[in-house]
């Protein structure tokens, strides 16, 4: 094998690490906790960002961009969001250096360029936004402002692993501004639909729907729904959140519009945002032991041709030619032209990429008019007529998105655990990890008691709630419904 990497059943940090570095999606950068992504990496993020822009715009939303910098003042303004993210903001506090007098080339900063006010690197963009919004909007017929922007930000986190937990991040973000409160609620549910079927249908990772407890909200918001992802080793990942912010930014900011009444109200607000840690979802969802492992629809590369053993002209022309006919159809395709590897070596490398489709063609496959046709989910090998090619890897590419969510939504189902004793909990949580369903008290203070003791976390109170009564596995006390615990990323 070209790249080896560590196995799943031996140390999964490590195979995930090493699937990021050898599949070339990222690497370590000169600044601690920031990452480098690479060309290949950054190829999969547009997949993604393509598609979601798409969805965005379909739903009535446009892109627009805010500044980096937040002046803390207006940080400081909603103060629960203020609180929930204070830890992890990094702030500019002077603008110049000058050369420092012992020499040496270096620089020091320069003390009379302090800044009058200093500026937040943003964490998240709702203060800077509702400042402008402000001026924005005077009248309901401004509402509803439906605005998303692609940005970065920084949130300086101590312990981080490439895509899933990085202090510089890419992302999207939709902040709203609506005239009523149903109205906020309902687009705050559309994304998170959106968000849904986006993991489900392109990243063939299954998720459960539901919203947070009050412990686990968005900082700022009156309510927040999330979409939660199964890993192969039983942690969760949140993979996109969805915020019903109330008018609490709108009062923070004195943000409000006169109604057809032409009386005066305080805007209703949402915001909504997935990043670059749907790289590490994808990755921990679906990978194996020889690599990446990419459902078609956001593979950058779907169709690799090698030829077998060395490029020739007869083989290469007739990989044009399938090339041509798959691009027609609108998959994506690659020919290797390299003559110095030896063919066993591409492969190793195309599966460490993950690409879902391996062609092989050699003179002989030639003189049978065959090909030999890989696919990447299963290893499965098999010898194709060339005779309608194109449409048979079309078909194949569909029949491989589909087998990657239904193999990942067949994990999470068997994942899903009913407990009923705290003890059972303790023991599934450590031997068998997974979602684990149970009734839970509905107190602030049992959650955390819970996260404490054991590290779980509830990731949500499904909106598919299992309603029935029953008794707190922690506290004993009566319980209408359960919810879902896990320890996760």
């Amino acid at each position: 094998m070209a790249k080896e990497i560590t196995s799943r059943s031996e140390n999964y940090s490590q195979w995930y690490n090493d699937i990021v570095k050898k599949a070339d999606l990222a690497e370590n950068s000169a600044v601690r906790g920031c990452m480098i992504i690479k060309p290949y990496g950054y190829a999969i993020w547009e997949r993604m960002r393509d598609q979601l822009d798409k969805m965005f715009k379909e739903t009535g939303h446009v892109n627009a961009y805010f500044p980096l910098f937040v002046p803390k003042s207006l940080f400081e303004a909603e103060e629960k969001n203020a609180e929930g993210f204070a830890k992890e903001c990094a702030i500019v506090t002077h603008y110049r250096l000058k050369n420092d007098p012992s020499g040496h080339g270096k620089l020091m900063v320069d003390p009379e360029a302090k800044l009058e006010e200093e500026l937040v690197v943003r964490p998240t963009s709702e203060a800077i936004i509702w400042h402008t919004y402000k001026d924005w909007i005077q009248s309901y017929r401004d509402l509803p402002i439906l605005i998303n922007q692609w940005a970065n930000v920084v949130r300086w986190e101590m312990r981080t692993r490439p895509f899933l937990r990085t202090a510089e991040f890419l992302w999207q973000e939709g902040h709203t501004a609506h005239a009523s409160k149903d109205e906020a609620i309902e687009e705050a549910k559309k994304m998170h639909d959106v968000y849904a079927t986006f993991a489900e249908e392109y990243m063939a990772m299954p998720v459960i729907k539901g919203f947070k407890s009050e412990n686990e909200r968005f900082a700022g918001a009156d309510d927040t729904f999330t979409i939660e992802a199964l890993m192969q080793d039983g942690k969760a990942l949140q993979a996109g959140t969805s915020h019903f912010l109330g008018q609490n930014f709108a009062r923070a900011f004195d943000v409000k519009f006169s109604n057809a009444q032409n009386e005066y109200e305080y805007v209703w607000a949402t915001s909504w945002g997935v990043s670059t840690r749907l790289v590490g979802g994808l990755i921990m969802t679906h990978s194996d032991d020889d690599g990446l492992v990419l459902p078609p629809k956001l593979a950058p590369i779907h169709v690799i041709i090698v030829p077998i053993p060395k490029p020739d002209d007869v083989i290469l022309q007739k990989a044009q030619e399938i090339a041509d006919a798959l691009r027609a159809l609108g998959i994506s395709v690659q020919i290797d032209k390299d003559e110095n590897k030896r063919p066993g070596f591409k492969f190793a490398e195309y599966e460490m990429k993950g690409i879902p489709v391996r062609i092989g063609i050699g003179l002989r496959d030639l003189q049978n008019n065959v090909v030999e046709v890989a696919r990447r989910d299963t290893k499965e090998k098999m010898s194709v007529p060339l005779d309608g090619i194109d449409v048979f890897i079309q078909n194949l590419l569909e029949d491989i998105q589909q087998n990657l969510f239904n193999r990942a939504l067949k994990y999470r189902d068997e994942h899903i655990t009913r407990v009923d004793t705290y003890e059972e909990f303790k023991m599934v949580l450590e031997e068998k990890g997974g979602f684990l369903s149970c009734h839970w008290d509905g107190t602030a203070e049992t959650e955390e008691l819970i996260k404490q003791e054991t590290k779980a976390t509830i990731r949500c109170i499904p909106l598919r709630q299992e309603m029935e009564e029953g008794q707190c596995i922690y506290s004993g006390k009566p319980s209408k419904g359960r919810v879902i615990f896990a320890k996760a990323y």
